[in-house]
Order: structure tokens, then C-alpha cells, then sequence
């Protein structure tokens, strides 16, 4: 069975090899600290020798994971929602989704708590652009409200509320610790991938 060459395949396998290589040598935490998001370094208030630049953190982390059930949960929500999203959207619409969705989590997290020396580590944040991207194509909403665009918000809302749970379950039965597996990431994330979605819709179908 030959598996499509599509750009949520690919970040899948990248991801799953960068975690399957750190685990391998014993470099989770190593791999956290150089290369997962910490929020003051952000900021300028700390320098790590070795460590990715800072600016680039926001991505690497997405590369870092607490074990094997966090990414594989990560990985599962990827394929699943980024291969229908990019379906729909794009080959780069879903790489963009995921690039600024990794971002805006990142700096989501850092308004929080801009002076943290927590790594944050995970795919979450990106995945959550691509969850919420993929709420408003393809959930469907309860007829709660007279307004249609209210209620796809509501369904987007509940979504986003049993990603962070999820995501909080996971970290507790990953036993991830030192690390932060954070909920402003999420939810940044999520706001992000909903932002995009009709307008990468409408740019892709612009033609149409």
C-alpha cells in the first residue's frame, strides 16, 4: 500500500523521526531545553549555550515530545485533521496553518508568563491551527442559536475544550515533568487555524 506524499505525511514522519532519534540516544531532555520554547529566553532575560535561537524555538518544539503517548496522540490528531484540511485548503495552505499556528501558541504561552524558564515542548500548538481550521470545515454544528456562524463558533468552542482536556490527560499519563504542556499554547493555536480558514478557503478557490 503506497502511503500519499502529502505535507501533513511528511511533518508527521519528520516529527516521529526527531522524536524516535532523541529517545534512542537518551536525549529527551537534552532536546527540551535546546530546542523546546522557553518563554525568557524569549524574552532575553536568560542565554542557554547550545540551545536553537530563540526565534526558531517556537518550531523546534513542535519537534520535542514528553514521550511516546504524547506524540503519538499529537501525530494521530495531525493526520487525521491535516490530511482532510489540506484536502480541502492546500498543500500550503496546511504548512502555513501549522507554521503560524506553532507560533501563535508560542507567544500565546509567552504573554502568560513571559519570564518562565519551563521548556514547552510538543506539537500541540501547531496541531491545534490545524484543529481549528478543521472544526469550521467540517464540524457540524448544533442548531443551539438562529445564527449559523454563532453555532459553528459554539461547536469550534466545545472542540477546543476537549483538545486541552485531552491534551492535559495525556500529560499526566505521559508523566511529563519539567516540561510545560501549555493551555494558552493550545488555545492560541486553535484561534489561529480558525482566523485562517475562510480566508485561505476563499483565496484558494479564488479562481473558482
Amino acid at each position: 500500500m503506497r502511503i500519499p506524499r502529502t505535507a501533513t505525511i511528511v511533518i508527521a514522519a519528520v516529527t516521529a523521526l526527531a522524536w524516535m532519534l532523541a529517545a534512542a540516544i537518551g536525549a529527551s531532555d537534552t532536546a527540551a531545553a535546546l530546542w523546546g520554547f522557553i518563554p525568557a529566553r524569549f524574552s532575553g532575560f536568560i542565554d542557554l549555550s547550545g540551545a536553537m535561537p530563540a526565534l526558531l524555538t517556537p518550531l523546534s518544539s513542535t519537534l520535542v515530545h514528553g514521550g511516546l503517548l504524547h506524540v503519538a496522540f499529537n501525530l494521530l490528531m495531525l493526520v487525521w485533521c491535516g490530511s482532510a484540511v489540506e484536502r480541502v485548503l492546500g498543500r500550503g495552505a496546511l504548512l502555513l496553518l501549522y507554521g503560524v499556528g506553532a507560533y501563535t501558541a508560542a507567544i500565546a504561552q509567552w504573554l502568560v508568563d513571559p519570564a518562565s524558564i519551563v521548556p514547552m515542548i510538543g506539537a500541540s500548538g501547531a496541531v491545534s491551527a490545524v484543529i481549528g481550521a478543521f472544526a469550521l470545515s467540517f464540524g457540524e454544528a448544533r442548531a443551539l442559536t438562529r445564527s449559523p456562524r454563532l453555532n459553528r463558533l459554539i461547536n469550534a468552542a466545545w472542540l477546543l475544550a476537549a483538545w486541552v482536556v485531552l491534551q492535559m490527560m495525556v500529560g499526566l499519563l505521559a508523566g511529563s515533568r519539567g516540561v510545560l504542556l501549555a493551555t494558552a499554547a493550545h488555545v492560541g493555536g486553535f484561534l489561529a487555524g480558525l482566523l485562517m480558514q475562510r480566508p485561505l478557503l476563499l483565496w484558494r478557490y479564488r479562481s473558482a
